[in-house]
């Protein structure tokens, strides 16, 4: 038996595809333009699935920041912050990210995936148990493989489920942690989050709300969904990530726990990773001041996401959800999601790709991330591009002649 021979199914599927045409994989962003263009097989093209929801990657100020901090001191740690020490940049990070959520502690972790995978495998172990939606991140699903608590799995943004659940664990011991997310990032659904924290209190549940895709999107403030639905100061704790709203890499936890700090040296992605560099550490906290003073930047996102959404909803496309900045679009076939994206590719716009087995229930997407860096010729081009070849390829219905009067 080969040591490939476990993933020959998925190869022949990747194979296959590949022999009709370039697939995601082969994408290479010969040079990055802007927030929202890059130069791809030589032509210029519109990135529509970089996440990179409030154009932060490209501002100036954020730049700047790194820039300066990489000549102050250097371009990396070369080592964990518990060994190698904590630069100031680390430390006031995660001071001002604990204040932005108005929580006392907050932990900066080197991707958004070690903050899930560390903070959920540390926080439950044998005889808790560890209650997480059915379309939860695979950083997630990932966690509960590191843990010796009992996964159970809720139906998606379904808190009577959660509760049937809940209820049924009644009388065993153990700690029960509860994972939702505040955007899922797939479909660009939000969780019922007030409902599912009145089911978590009622059982002695923790919660920990994942707000990877909707911190700096949603809120009065850009914190996330917990702060929209006014249950901020109801959350155990809120993970996040860099890599979205905030233009970088990285990761953290923030919560008002008070014992919240031993995790520094029972959390062993945090403790034996490589810590963020200067720079990124630096323009993040940069980003983050740019999120509280720039309320003008959600503004414009928001612009850009109902126009978009509005446009294929319209048209007759089947979307993942309502308004967010993932715009779904489900299509039925993964041949016919290939051909639509490698068309796009084509005309000068990159989407995201979602297939099976990674997508909810099976199905077969194309994923655009909606960025505030957008212009409305941006937006116009893309949703004109897509209902086209949604008309070629009979993913949306003709539209009626009007009949002669």
């Amino acid at each position: 038996m080969g040591i490939f021979d476990a993933h020959s199914s998925l190869a022949a599927r990747y194979e296959a595809a590949r022999a009709v045409g370039p697939m995601p994989t082969a994408v290479v962003m010969d040079r990055l333009l802007s927030a929202s263009e890059a130069i791809i097989n030589g032509r210029r093209t519109v990135t529509v699935g970089t996440h990179n929801y409030l154009g932060l990657s490209f501002d100036e100020t954020c730049i700047e920041a790194g820039v300066a901090a990489a000549r102050r001191e250097g371009t990396g740690t070369c080592g964990s912050r518990i060994a190698n020490g904590s630069f100031s940049d680390h430390v006031a990070l995660e001071r001002e990210l604990a204040a932005f959520h108005g929580m006392r502690h907050a932990m900066v972790f080197s991707t958004g995936y070690q903050a899930n995978l560390g903070i959920i495998s540390t926080l439950v172990g044998a005889g808790d148990f560890l209650l997480l939606d059915a379309d939860s991140h695979a950083s997630i699903y990932d966690a509960c493989k590191q843990t010796q608590a009992g996964a159970i799995r809720f139906k998606h943004n379904d808190p009577a489920s959660l509760d049937a659940r809940l209820r049924r664990l009644a009388g065993e011991p153990g700690n029960k942690l509860v994972v939702v997310e505040g955007i899922y990032s797939m479909l660009g659904d939000t969780a019922p989050l007030k409902a599912i924290v009145e089911v978590c209190r009622r059982h002695g549940a923790y919660i920990l709300v994942d707000e990877a895709h909707s911190m700096g999107v949603l809120g009065a403030r850009g914190c996330g969904l917990a702060e929209q639905e006014g249950v901020l100061d109801q959350v155990d704790f809120i993970v996040g990530t860099f890599s979205k709203s905030l233009g970088a890499v990285g990761g953290y936890c923030a919560s008002n726990h008070e014992q919240f700090d031993i995790l520094r040296v029972a959390c062993r992605p945090y403790m034996f990773t490589a810590s963020l560099p200067p720079a990124t550490a630096a323009s993040v906290r940069a980003a983050l001041a740019a999120v509280q003073a720039r309320p003008d930047l959600r503004e414009k996102l928001w612009r850009n996401i109902d126009r978009f959404h509005a446009a294929l909803s319209d048209a007759g496309f089947q979307l993942g959800a309502g308004p967010s900045p993932i715009v779904a679009v489900r299509l039925e076939s993964e041949e016919t999601t290939l051909a639509i994206w490698r068309a796009l590719l084509e005309g000068g716009y990159y989407v995201n790709i979602g297939l099976p087995p990674a997508t909810p229930s099976g199905e077969s997407l194309l994923r655009c991330a909606i960025s505030a860096a957008h212009s409305q010729a941006q937006i116009d081009g893309l949703s004109a591009l897509l209902i086209d070849l949604g008309l070629a390829y009979g993913a949306i219905p003709k539209p009626r002649l009007a009949a002669k009067g």
